[in-house]
C-alpha cells in the first residue's frame, strides 16, 4: 500500500502559486513536442508547422477538457460557477479535450494545406504521450481513483478529497486504500505510444495514412471503457456512464473504419492487378495479330509479290521477244 497523501502545490511565491497539475500538465506538452518533431521529421514534414499547431491544438484541447470536466462534475460547481473560470484549472476531461484538439488540429492542417491525414498520424500518439504524463497531476490532486482496493499498490486518499460515496466514516483512513485509476491510464499511455510509435516504423508499406490515428483512438478509448465501470463519480446518462457510450462508440467506430478501408484498399488493388493482366492479354493478342499479318505480307509467293507466275513458253519480265539472244562467246571461234 502507498500510504502517503500528496501536496497539490510545488511551491508559492508571493501571489503566485505553482500546481504539480500545472507543472505535469507542461512536461506532458514537452514530451508530446519531442515525440511529435521526431515523427514529423521521419515523415519529411515541417516542424514548424507543428510547433504553431501544437499551441492552436493544447488550447483548443484545454478548453475542451474544461468544458467535458465542469460538465462531469457540476455538483462541484452549481453553486459557485465563477470557479469554472478561475484557476487552478485542475479539472479536464480527456475526451472533451480529444474532441476540440482534433478539430482544431484538422482545420489548422487544412489551412495550411497540409496532407490532413498524414498529420493526424503524426499529432494523434501525442494524445497517448500526454496521458502518460498528465495523468500524473491528477495523483497530486489525489483524483481519479476507483474502488476501495487490498492491492500492493493501492493509495490512499485523505478525507478531504473523498468523493461522497466513500466517507471517510465508512472508510477509515488509516486502513483504506484505493485503486490508482490515473496510473492504469498513465501506464496505458506510454504502452500504447511506444507500440504504435514502433507500428509505424515497423510496418509502413502496410499502413494506409490515418491508421495510427485511428488505432490511438481505438487504443484510448478501450482503455477508458475497461476503466469507467471502477468510478464512482462519472456523469451518467440514463443510469450508464457517459464516458463508457462515448469510449465504446469510438472503439468500435474506429476499428470498424479501419477494416473497412482495408478491405477497400485491397479490393481496388485487385480490381488494378487484375484490369492490368487483361490490358496486358489484349495488348499481347494484338502485338501478335499484327506479327501474323507481318509474315503473311512478308511471305514468298505469287499473291504477296504481286507478279503472276508466267505461263509455260511465255517469256518472262528477263527475255522479251524484241532482244535477240545473243550467242554464248563461248562457241565464237
Amino acid at each position: 500500500m502507498i500510504p502517503f497523501t500528496p501536496e497539490s502545490v510545488l511551491f508559492s511565491i508571493g501571489p503566485v502559486t505553482v500546481y504539480w497539475y500545472g507543472v505535469m500538465y507542461a512536461v506532458g506538452l514537452a514530451a508530446v513536442w519531442f515525440v511529435l518533431s521526431a515523427e514529423a521529421r521521419r515523415r519529411g514534414l515541417d516542424t514548424g508547422i507543428l510547433a504553431n499547431g501544437m499551441i492552436i491544438v493544447a488550447i483548443a484541447a484545454l478548453a475542451g477538457g474544461r468544458a467535458y470536466h465542469v460538465i462531469d462534475q457540476w455538483q462541484l460547481y452549481k453553486d459557485d460557477p465563477v470557479r469554472i473560470f478561475l484557476p487552478p484549472y485542475a479539472g479536464l476531461g480527456a475526451f472533451g479535450g480529444l474532441i476540440t484538439g482534433t478539430i482544431a488540429g484538422v482545420a489548422y492542417a487544412r489551412y495550411k494545406k497540409q496532407p490532413v491525414l498524414v498529420w493526424t498520424d503524426v499529432a494523434m500518439p501525442g494524445v497517448l504521450v500526454m496521458q502518460a504524463f498528465a495523468r500524473w497531476g491528477n495523483f497530486f490532486n489525489q483524483e481519479l481513483y476507483g474502488p476501495p482496493t487490498n492491492l500492493p499498490w493501492g493509495i490512499a486518499i485523505d478525507c478531504a478529497h473523498r468523493i461522497p460515496a466513500y466517507p471517510c466514516e465508512a472508510y477509515p483512513f488509516a486502513t483504506t486504500h484505493f485503486q490508482p485509476l490515473f496510473l492504469y491510464e498513465s501506464l496505458s499511455g506510454a504502452i500504447g505510444a511506444i507500440v504504435l510509435l514502433w507500428v509505424a516504423r515497423r510496418f509502413p508499406a502496410r499502413l494506409l495514412a490515418g491508421d495510427i490515428a485511428l488505432l490511438v483512438v481505438a487504443w484510448y478509448s478501450t482503455t477508458r471503457f475497461l476503466l469507467e465501470p471502477l468510478r464512482a463519480d462519472n456523469w451518467l446518462f440514463d443510469g450508464i456512464p457517459t464516458a463508457s457510450i462515448i469510449s465504446g462508440v469510438l472503439a468500435a467506430g474506429a476499428i470498424a473504419i479501419l477494416l473497412l478501408r482495408h478491405l477497400l484498399h485491397r479490393a481496388r488493388r485487385a480490381g488494378e492487378v487484375e484490369t492490368g493482366e487483361v490490358d496486358r492479354t489484349m495488348a499481347s493478342a494484338g502485338a501478335d495479330a499484327r506479327g501474323t499479318d507481318t509474315s503473311a505480307a512478308e511471305a514468298p509467293g505469287a499473291e504477296a509479290s504481286g507478279t503472276e507466275t508466267p505461263a509455260v513458253g511465255e517469256p518472262t519480265g528477263a527475255e522479251s521477244p524484241a532482244d535477240p539472244v545473243e550467242p554464248d562467246a563461248g562457241i565464237l571461234t
